[in-house]
C-alpha cells in the first residue's frame, strides 16, 4: 500500500500548498519578470520514473544559457551566471517550488531520488542507473539533504569542479540514493521531509548521520560540521 498512500498524500498536499502559496508565487513571479532577464519559469529536462526523461518546473535563478557556459550543469558558490533574485531564491530552495506541478501531475514525489539531467545521469555507476528510478524522482531526499550546500564542495581553490563531481560526489551520492531505495518507506519519507527544513537553515549540518546511522559511511573529503 507504500505506493497508493504515497500518491494520495503527495497529490493532496501539492494541492493544498499550491493553493497557500498563490500570493508568495504570485509576488516571485513579478519580482523575477521586472529583473535579470526576464524570465519567470524554467523547465529542465531531468531523467524520472523508471529512467524517463520530463521536463521539471523550477523558478528561473540563471541566465537563460547558463549550461552553455562556465561549469554547465554544476553551480558553484558565487556563480556568476545567477541573477540577483535567483541568489535568494536558491539560498533557500523556494526555486524548488514550481516543482509543486511535477508532484500534482505524478512526475515526481515529495521524497526520492533527486532527478539528475542526462549528463549527471549517465556518471552514475551502472548498478544506479538501473535502479535508482525504480520509485519517483523526489522534490528531496537524502542525497539533497547530504548535499545540501554542494556548491561550497564545488567551489574548493585547486580542483576541477566537474571532475570533483564525477569522481567523489557523483558515486557516494548514488549509494546514498540507493539506500533510501531499499529503505523506502512512509516513516522514512517523514523523517527525511523533517531533515530538508532542518538543513535549511543549518546547511552544514551532519543530523542526517545520527538519524539514519546505517547510511553509507560519510567519506573524509565531505566537510561538514554541526
Amino acid at each position: 500500500m507504500y505506493p497508493v498512500i504515497k500518491r494520495i498524500c503527495d497529490f493532496v498536499v501539492a494541492f493544498l500548498a499550491l493553493a497557500v502559496l498563490f500570493v508568495p508565487l504570485l509576488i516571485i513571479v513579478i519580482a523575477l519578470r521586472f529583473t535579470g532577464e526576464g524570465e519567470v519559469f524554467y523547465r529542465q529536462s531531468r531523467i524520472g520514473y523508471r529512467n524517463q526523461p520530463f521536463g521539471i518546473w523550477k523558478f528561473a535563478t540563471m541566465l537563460k544559457n547558463s549550461p552553455n557556459m562556465g561549469t554547465g550543469s554544476l553551480t558553484v558558490r558565487g556563480d556568476p551566471r545567477v541573477t540577483s533574485v535567483g541568489r535568494v531564491l536558491r539560498a533557500t530552495k523556494i526555486n524548488e517550488l514550481p516543482q509543486l506541478i511535477n508532484v500534482l501531475t505524478g512526475e515526481m514525489s515529495f521524497v526520492g531520488p533527486r532527478p539528475q539531467m542526462q549528463v549527471d545521469f549517465d556518471i552514475y555507476p551502472a548498478h544506479v542507473r538501473d535502479a535508482i528510478y525504480s520509485v519517483p524522482p523526489g522534490v528531496t531526499g537524502i542525497g539533497s539533504i547530504v548535499f545540501r550546500d554542494e556548491e561550497l564542495l564545488l567551489s574548493q581553490p585547486g580542483i576541477d569542479p566537474r571532475a570533483f563531481y564525477e569522481d567523489h560526489i557523483a558515486p557516494y551520492k548514488g549509494e546514498l540514493e540507493m539506500w533510501y531505495i531499499r529503505r523506502k518507506s512512509l516513516w522514512t519519507d517523514l523523517r527525511l521531509v523533517f531533515l530538508t527544513a532542518w538543513v535549511v537553515f543549518f546547511p552544514q549540518s551532519t543530523v542526517a548521520y545520527r538519524a539514519f546511522p546505517d547510511l553509507p559511511p560519510r567519506p573524509n573529503w565531505l566537510h561538514t560540521r554541526d
